[in-house]
């Protein structure tokens, strides 16, 4: 078995779990190859550098890998993603970060994760991506033109609301006047979405939700659609350009430029422990039955 690993940071908080993650693999007849930055990093930063001996490295992944692990919070597999992109490797997620709706694993629970994972006691979600496409063509969105979580519109460079104008599938369906507009998928929903009023979906859920930003326009409310849907956007605004973002990655772009926006062709597969559920998570993660009432 082939295993990449992934992680952009190595402080404090993940030192246990990254030390916990190598050991318990060490002990595992896979073969380990850490991305070369995080290899990097964790050389410098490690008490025991040597231990890396046994370890290799990668710059991209192929379909020869049979896991990724992606060591941070739900940032860190969003990041993740760019690397396996249509490749169908699982991810697995432990989480190092805060919220951790992606990123379930916690670092107690590593060797007993990497047993269960190794012995293919797991169970694949298979997550929507969102892709986009613009006219005329922006060459920084052409690479990595896919989004997990969500794609964002918002304004730049002012404090004044942009117009984002919005078709579903060619028919016109409002103007919004906010701060922007946000995309989001089911996996999406409890992230950028969530915090601007959006519903929660369950993963599995054939679905998008448009959630405006600070609309000025106060009957303008998150709004769920088939994820069959084509979403074309248009801004203006009082400047020439704004901004665009997939999960992480930000670009600018000009007022003349439209926005479409669609279910990408390929999905995400997250490894999931028997014993975990969405609901579990979503109830853990939000308190919610928390309430000394129920």
């Amino acid at each position: 078995m082939k295993i990449a690993i992934y992680g952009q940071y190595y402080h404090n908080s993940t030192h246990e779990s990254i030390e916990a993650l190598l050991d318990a693999l060490s002990l595992k007849n896979v073969t380990v190859f850490i991305e070369n930055d995080f290899f990097n990093i964790i050389k410098h930063e490690s008490n025991q550098p040597s231990k890396l001996d046994e370890f290799e490295t990668f710059e991209s992944l192929d379909d020869s890998y049979s896991l990724l692990i992606s060591i941070g919070g739900d940032g860190t597999i969003l990041r993740a993603i760019t690397y396996v992109r249509d490749l169908s490797i699982p991810i697995v997620g432990i989480n190092t970060g805060r919220l951790g709706f992606l990123a379930t694993i916690q670092t107690n629970q590593i060797k007993s994760a990497v047993d269960d994972i190794i012995n293919g006691n797991y169970k694949i979600s298979e997550r929507t991506l969102l892709c986009v496409e613009t006219q005329p063509s922006n060459n920084e969105l052409k690479k990595t033109n896919f989004a997990l979580n969500e794609i964002a519109v918002s304004r730049k460079n002012t404090t004044s609301m942009i117009t984002v104008e919005t078709h579903l599938n060619s028919e016109y369906l409002t103007s919004y006047w906010a701060d922007g507009l946000i995309i989001s998928t089911p996996t999406g929903s409890t992230g950028y979405s969530l915090s601007c009023g959006g519903p929660v979906i369950t993963p599995e859920t054939d679905s998008f939700v448009l959630t405006p930003i600070a609309p000025h326009n106060l009957n303008a409310r998150p709004l769920v659609i088939p994820d069959d849907t084509e979403i074309q956007l248009k801004v203006d605004g009082r400047e020439e350009h704004y901004l665009i973002s997939l999960d992480s990655r930000i670009a600018t772009l000009h007022n003349s430029t439209t926005v479409t926006i669609k279910k990408a062709d390929f999905e995400i597969k997250m490894v999931e422990l028997l014993q975990e559920s969405f609901i579990d998570t979503l109830r853990k993660k939000m308190l919610w039955g928390e309430d000394k009432r129920n």
